[in-house]
């Protein structure tokens, strides 16, 4: 391993060291926002069922 890839490894592991919380409270966001927005959907679609 040579030192450039070295430095690459090291700097990955700490931004993801220090990057790593925000990228996972970011994505729970991101998840939570698309099951309302599923939910809200079904609601529409669901009250439209039955009727003509």
């Amino acid at each position: 391993m040579n030192l450039d890839v070295a430095d690459d490894v090291i700097l990955a592991v700490l931004a993801l060291r220090v990057f790593g919380r925000d990228v996972l409270g970011l994505l729970r966001r991101v998840a939570a926002a698309g099951v309302r927005a599923g939910i809200s959907e079904m609601r529409r679609e669901g009250g439209t069922e039955g009727q003509t």
